[in-house]
C-alpha cells in the first residue's frame, strides 16, 4: 500500500504531563515527512478545555490525532478519554493511548472506552522512537482521518 502525500498540516493534541516526554516525542517526530503542528497540554482538564474551544483556546485548531497518557493531574486519561469519546463533536477523533501502563486493566479499560490504540512507552530511547515512528507510519500516513480527509 502507498503512503498518501497530505496537502495540509496534520494537528496533533499531545496531553502529556512530562515534558520530557512532549520533547522526545517531538525528537521521534523531527525527521517526519509530514507537516504537522503538536499542541501539548499538560492535564486532562486543559486538553478538554482545548478541544472544546473554550477560555483562551476559542481559536484551537481540531486535532486530527490525539496522544493521551492515562496519569495526569486534575483529570487523569481515563476520564478524559470517556469525555472525548461520548461527546458528539470530539468521539470521531482517534485517539491513541500513549502511557507506561502495562497493566492489562488499563489496557482493558481503554479500550472499553473505545482508545482507538493503546502503546505502552517503551523505557529504551530508540524504542520510544520506533514507537512514535509507528505512530506516524500508521495513523498519518496510512489510516484514513475522519478530521478534515488528512
Amino acid at each position: 500500500m502507498q503512503a498518501r502525500k497530505l496537502t495540509r498540516t496534520i494537528e496533533i493534541l499531545h496531553v502529556e504531563d512530562s515534558p520530557d516526554d512532549v520533547e522526545l516525542t517531538l525528537e521521534g517526530l523531527k525527521d517526519s515527512s509530514l507537516p504537522y503542528n503538536l499542541t501539548a497540554l499538560p492535564d486532562g482538564v486543559e486538553a478538554l478545555a482545548f478541544l472544546r474551544k473554550q477560555r483562551e483556546y476559542a481559536g484551537a485548531p481540531d486535532p486530527d490525532i490525539i496522544l493521551l497518557d492515562l496519569n495526569l493531574p486534575k483529570m487523569d486519561g481515563r476520564q478524559v478519554l470517556e469525555e472525548i469519546k461520548t461527546d458528539e463533536a470530539l468521539k470521531h477523533i482517534p485517539v491513541v493511548v500513549l502511557t507506561t501502563s502495562q497493566a492489562e486493566e488499563d489496557i482493558l479499560k481503554s479500550y472499553q472506552l473505545h482508545a482507538n490504540c493503546y502503546i505502552t512507552k517503551p523505557v529504551e530511547l530508540d524504542q520510544f522512537f520506533a514507537a512514535i515512528n509507528s505512530i506516524e507510519d500508521f495513523w498519518l500516513h496510512q489510516a484514513q482521518l475522519p478530521c478534515g480527509g488528512a
